[in-house]
């Protein structure tokens, strides 16, 4: 099915990307919800069969009846509610796909007809430029087709790796909450700029031109990026000076620490 019809029930932020990132490349008949009247016609005018839930409380319900792939883009703490919602509308081998943090497969399937397969997806938010990484992991009912389905969903809006629901939760701590880790560091760079005199508008100029510069010549170059620093880094410089601060901070270990943190946090939503 290369054009199914894809409904989205909830909008927000995550779910709004993957959408936005949708109809920049192309899709279908699209279905959204959400709840004001003033999102809906926002909607409505890049194309989406957008359905106020303020106007029409049962709009979930219809939007699933009418697709053939359902994302649920509600909060993790309503995914099952909303599952539990339209399960009686669902048809009968549609795929629904999850995108929140925290909640297992089997926990959705449970509320769900035995016709009806889950996906469960962890995407990131530069999807919304076509630049987006996400995981996808197939559930018990799931079958190759039915997760093809999802995967050309977030091919759409970038790359995608199929993995196993046990590694969901690490992935999102990687790309899923990775672009503000980015976030951070060119803040803080950015910071460092305005420090030594330079204007706000030099400061984000030299810091997004060089991290936007580096990933390109990363991806261009196709050497480790190990390497690549090394190229940069000439042997008694001011780079290597530099570098060594840094590396006395022991970043890894940093980033091994906050790692950690986002996958017990994703852990503690699934045990609630």
């Amino acid at each position: 099915m290369s054009q199914p019809t894809i409904a989205f029930l909830g909008t927000g932020s995550m779910s709004g990307a993957i959408l936005a990132g949708l109809l920049r490349a192309g899709a279908g008949r699209v279905l959204a919800t959400n709840r004001s009247r003033e999102k809906a016609a926002a909607l409505a005018q890049e194309g989406v069969e957008a359905i106020a839930l303020e106007d029409e409380p049962g709009g979930n319900r219809r939007a699933a009846a009418e697709a053939d792939l359902v994302v649920l883009g509600v909060k993790p703490y309503g995914i099952v509610d909303l599952a539990r919602e339209v399960a009686g509308d669902l048809r009968p081998g549609s795929v629904v796909v999850s995108i929140a943090a925290g909640t297992p497969i089997a926990a959705i399937e449970a509320v769900l007809p035995e016709g009806v397969a889950v996906v469960r997806a962890m995407p990131n938010t530069p999807s919304h430029v076509g630049l987006g990484v996400t995981g996808v992991a197939g559930g018990s009912r799931a079958s190759e087709a039915d997760v093809a389905l999802a995967v050309g969903l977030f091919e759409a809006v970038g790359e995608v790796l199929v993995v196993d629901e046990a590694q969901i939760d690490a992935l999102s701590s990687i790309s899923g909450s990775g672009p503000a880790y980015v976030f951070l560091l060119v803040e803080e760079l950015t910071d460092a700029a305005e420090r030594m005199g330079f204007t706000p508008e030099q400061a984000a100029t030299m810091v997004q031109g060089t991290f936007r510069g580096a990933m390109e010549l990363l991806a261009a170059e196709q050497l480790p990026p190990a390497e690549l620093r090394r190229r940069v880094t000439s042997p008694k410089g001011t780079t290597e000076r530099a570098v060594a601060v840094l590396q006395d901070a022991r970043l890894g270990e940093v980033f091994d620490r906050a790692t950690a943190a986002a996958l017990a946090r994703a852990q503690e939503l699934a045990a609630n």
